[in-house]
């Protein structure tokens, strides 16, 4: 996880909040946060209004590495419409709480996760559809391996479900 805030002191203690339950890699500016910017970075929350290199350029730089990461913007700008152009994840207004970006990073990993599965679950049915149409009915009954293809079906299937409702009791948690 990456947190990019150039307030020195909202960056260490988003830091402190975060680091008891996650590898948390910190920076202080848009640049360090271009320059640090990796593939193992699974979340980044980032500070929109900073000064010489803004957010919104931290965003660009992720969405033009073609990183596979969850962006939370945790900023004293309130939003407005244009937020829905921005490839963020999730939108917080400052001043936020411990219980908040925990909240916020546990969301965005469970997104994270679900997608993974969910694309995963896809290319797992695809293949079974395609044996289906090509493989006469008593081959694949005997096969171990499209057995074993059910079963990871069945097995993603469970995953995606059980993300989904997880983020279903997100949403509702939030709207309170």
């Amino acid at each position: 996880m990456l947190v990019v805030e150039d307030e020195r002191h909202l960056a260490d203690l988003y830091t402190d909040y975060l680091s008891e339950q996650y590898d948390v890699r910190t920076t202080y500016s848009g640049d360090e946060a271009i320059d640090m910017l990796a593939s193992d970075i699974d979340v980044v929350l980032l500070d929109r209004r900073m000064p010489i290199t803004s957010g919104n350029e931290v965003l660009a730089a992720i969405e033009e590495n073609g990183l596979d990461c969850r962006v939370a913007m945790v900023t004293a700008v309130d939003p407005d419409f244009e937020i829905i152009d921005l490839g963020v994840d999730d939108y917080l207004v400052k001043p936020v709480s411990k219980n908040a970006l925990l909240d916020v990073v546990d969301r965005l990993l469970t997104i994270a996760e679900y997608s993974d599965r969910l694309q995963e679950l896809t290319s797992k049915k695809l293949k079974r559809n395609v044996l289906e149409v090509e493989k006469p009915e008593s081959e694949l009954e005997e096969s171990d391996r499209f057995a074993e293809l059910e079963a990871d079906i069945r097995r993603l299937e469970r995953d995606v479900d059980r993300l989904s409702e997880a983020l279903d009791e997100d949403d509702v948690l939030r709207q309170r």
